[in-house]
């Protein structure tokens, strides 16, 4: 049974568990998704790929084993979100949780979604899709999750060694220069534990957006693995290098981190290698970009080691 509007001046509910709600902007007629084509895709999970069709009235979202969509994590409510089709626009509606329903990484009460719009519940992140060949765009975003990250929307592992061999390749075919960065979080399962699995979910989208930020085009920046990250240089020697891994580890350390207006101190430790007549393939160029890594971690953190 759908809930009726709540009173602006009405604070009784939830505000004690959420301080802030976006108020949701009225789309233009044209701009809402039409209800009887639409699918939430998992982008981030446990079930990463699984499509829900949205053809039902409403669909209950929560830890319930009695939801229509259940996602067995402790950040979610037992009742968690909604989900709701009315036949010419789709709508995702809080159900007073705990942790609260994000969209676009913003929380909201009540919220008409859009094509392409990015819905947080818990640790789970899904993809809500529309439009009039809902399974060709199903797939595109399924084959998009072979080289993106859900989390931190960066390259993934799998992207990332396959441009790694072929940068190595390229690099001693042509003897030009090519550096690898490999960097984690120090003590980040200190922030899990401190702050909580939400607090390091946003930690390392954040981080990721703040690194993308300051790099080329054509540099690769992917997710490596849990908290550690990795960017592939072309044409950056080791003396170009280490400057630039050491201004991206001062960038970190001053940017300034804050979850539910907790402020989150974040450094990396940061290791460097590139290409020489040793490292003859990206196995190597790996293995030793690590040994510096940890080598930086040994000698205190927050610091480069090349």
């Amino acid at each position: 049974m759908a809930r009726h509007p709540r009173d602006p001046n009405d604070t009784s509910e939830s505000d004690h568990v959420r301080a802030k709600t976006v108020v949701t902007s009225i789309s233009r007629i044209s701009e809402r998704p039409a209800g009887n084509e639409a699918c939430l895709v998992v982008i981030y999970g446990s079930e990463l790929g699984k499509k829900y069709n949205l053809n039902a009235a409403s669909i209950v979202v929560g830890r319930s084993s009695k939801c229509d969509i259940q996602i067995d994590q402790e950040s979610i409510s037992r009742n968690h979100s909604k989900i709701v089709n009315t036949g010419k626009s789709i709508l995702v509606r809080d159900l007073g949780s705990t942790n609260g329903t994000y969209v676009n990484d913003e929380p909201v009460d009540e919220y008409i979604m859009r094509d392409g719009d990015l819905i947080k519940i818990g640790r789970t992140i899904f993809k809500f899709l529309t439009g009039g060949n809902i399974e060709n765009a199903y797939h595109e975003e399924i084959y998009r999750l072979t080289t993106i990250d859900g989390l931190t929307q960066i390259f993934n592992k799998r992207y990332f060694l396959d441009t790694l061999e072929r940068e190595v390749a390229r690099s001693h075919r042509y003897r030009r220069a090519l550096s690898l960065v490999m960097f984690d979080i120090d003590h980040f399962k200190k922030v899990n534990d401190g702050y909580g699995h939400l607090a390091g979910d946003y930690v390392l989208k954040h981080l990721a957006q703040t690194v993308r930020a300051k790099i080329r085009r054509e540099d690769c920046f992917a997710r490596y693995g849990g908290e550690e990250f990795a960017i592939v240089l072309p044409e950056i020697d080791n003396g170009n290098c280490l400057p630039f891994a050491e201004k991206i580890r001062e960038i970190v350390e001053k940017t300034d981190f804050k979850f539910e207006n907790a402020r989150i101190p974040l450094t990396i430790s940061m290791g460097i290698a590139t290409v020489d007549p040793e490292l003859g393939d990206a196995a190597a160029i790996i293995k030793r970009a690590d040994e510096r890594l940890y080598e930086a971690k040994a000698s205190g953190r927050n610091r480069v080691c090349a």
